[in-house]
């Protein structure tokens, strides 16, 4: 596992509080894989209802609260495959 998702998976059980209702899955492009669910964030690859993929720098930007998750969506920085009504909850949740 990279330091990029265990960075990322500290951050997004921090900024969180708690667990995801659905179950979420960020790719991290060259760095691996983030599932988010009830139990909240977790370094895995699994089947989700929903994949977001995006850069290294986009992850962190959203992360960080510099990039909007609509916006990166908007502008092809984030890639969503599957549910869209679970990519907007999540969406909520990082906000």
């Amino acid at each position: 596992m990279s330091d990029v998702v265990t960075e990322a998976v500290a951050a997004l059980n921090a900024k969180m509080d708690g667990g995801f209702d659905g179950k979420a899955k960020f790719v991290i492009e060259d760095e691996g894989s983030i599932i988010i669910d009830e139990a909240g964030a977790r370094a895995a690859d699994e089947e989700a209802e929903v994949t977001l993929t995006a850069s290294t720098e986009t992850f962190k930007a959203i992360l960080d609260g510099e990039e909007n998750p609509t916006t990166a969506f908007m502008t092809g920085k984030l890639s969503v495959d599957g549910d869209m009504g679970q990519a907007m909850k999540l969406a909520g949740v990082l906000s």
